[in-house]
């Protein structure tokens, strides 16, 4: 009971960052989509945005793991909020500037905060507690994850899609240059306004954090000697893997939910729906992907006590490729519907590929291994933009290149399925 007690307030806190970084990442996605219109651009043009931001994360998880070693955990995640909330506060002179480029940049800096934080906390979860049960207990703090995802999509949705200029992509082409200049400063404000807020929660948490104690004060003992370290995490199969595994995850689930919105406004224009309302009916679906992510992240964290996390990840990557082909093949409403359930599928997918790679690995050669892990999210950097490139030139008779470009999701969950299947077969998973 005295356990449970010293471990409570600091789960609490730690998983409230969950919730903040799952916030960010999903009121950036729609953006893609609304910086593609506010500044005339092409879809690979505003998928930018992406690169700006999983750039943050691959550019800062080693120093990140680094500055956890010298220091602590909880001066990770301190510095993590503190450059998450600078980041958000940019938008103001971004949205002064009125350039995309400052916006990146902000997207880059906000970023460095989450991988911080992310490189942070993840192996901190993973600490308190035992350790057969490591795995299932990253499951459940993830799954709180998602809370702030829906909160990020429900303000793209309702305090900035909704209250963009009603003015479409076509015809904002057709402006002078005054108008669009008017048009374009009124939408950025609506954009920042957010952010804005968001950085003034981040700093209560931060000052909350700041005075909170942690078991051990966050872990800040002095790290063993780091000779061989490197030689260590990259002999070890399930971690040298796993970083490939996440790499791809992340590519797919940053595809999944930036096209969602792409993939929905062409399937409701084609009904008849203006552009607007068509972005609008499209992130509904998209919100409704990401409850089912939610729901399903928490039964997949109850099923961990009765099944093996490597062969949940295997039936659940194999599931998601098959609602991949269905997008691909069948396209329209049906193809919508497959699309939303491939959120089901991925759920799990994050924290089991963490946990299987780090469960190896002695706690300190973890706060280094994670570093691995965290910039394998830079394939949320590479791969939507890749996808972005496909929509924009690629033309296949009977098939449209929405559809068409689903097959590269389709291809990285294969390699997460197989994956699971190699983590199976390893000594640690028996």
């Amino acid at each position: 009971m005295t356990s449970t007690r010293k471990y409570l307030l600091p789960i609490l806190l730690i998983t409230s960052c969950f919730v903040l970084w799952g916030f960010a990442n999903d009121i950036t996605n729609p953006m893609v989509k609304a910086f593609s219109k506010i500044f005339r651009m092409s879809v690979a043009e505003g998928a930018l945005v992406q690169v700006a931001f999983y750039g943050g994360y691959f550019a800062m998880a080693l120093p990140a793991a680094l500055f956890i070693r010298r220091f602590s955990f909880k001066a990770g995640v301190m510095l993590g909020l503190a450059l998450y909330a600078a980041g958000a506060f940019l938008f103001y002179p971004a949205c002064l500037s009125g350039a995309y480029w400052p916006f990146l940049a902000a997207y880059f800096i906000l970023t460095c905060g989450l991988s911080f934080l992310e490189t942070s906390c993840n192996p901190f979860i993973m600490t308190l507690g035992d350790r057969s049960s490591a795995i299932r207990r990253l499951n459940l703090a993830q799954a709180f994850n998602p809370l702030g995802s829906l909160a990020g999509m429900y303000v793209a949705m309702h305090y900035i899609q909704a209250c963009l200029s009603p003015i479409g992509s076509e015809e904002r082409k057709l402006l002078d240059p005054a108008a669009f200049e008017a048009v374009k400063s009124h939408d950025l404000e609506i954009l920042t306004r957010p952010y804005l807020a968001i950085g003034c929660v981040i700093l209560v948490l931060l000052i909350v954090i700041c005075f909170a104690r942690m078991p051990g004060d966050g872990d800040s003992g002095r790290p063993s000697a780091g000779k061989g370290i490197l030689r260590r995490l990259w002999s070890d199969t399930d971690y040298r893997r796993g970083v490939v595994a996440q790499f791809f995850y992340v590519g797919v689930q940053i595809m999944v939910w930036t096209f969602i919105i792409q993939y929905g406004t062409s399937v409701f224009m084609n009904q008849g729906f203006s552009e607007r309302d068509a972005e609008v009916i499209s992130q509904r679906y998209n919100i409704l992907a990401m409850v089912l992510f939610c729901l399903s992240r928490f039964i997949c964290t109850a099923l961990m006590r009765y099944f093996r996390p490597a062969a949940m990840l295997v039936i659940f990557a194999l599931a998601g490729a098959l609602l991949a082909l269905g997008v691909v093949l069948l396209g329209g409403m049906v193809g919508l519907w497959c699309l939303v359930g491939i959120s089901a599928c991925m759920s799990l997918m994050f924290p089991t590929i963490y946990g299987i790679a780090l469960r190896g690995l002695s706690p300190d050669d973890s706060k280094l291994g994670a570093a691995g892990l965290i910039m394998a999210i830079l394939g949320g950097s590479v791969l939507p933009p890749l996808q972005g490139l496909m929509i924009d030139h690629l033309n296949v008779a009977g098939i449209s290149a929405v559809n068409l470009s689903f097959i590269l999701p389709l291809l990285c969950l294969l390699i997460v399925a197989a994956y699971g299947r190699s983590a199976l077969r390893s000594p640690s998973d028996r």
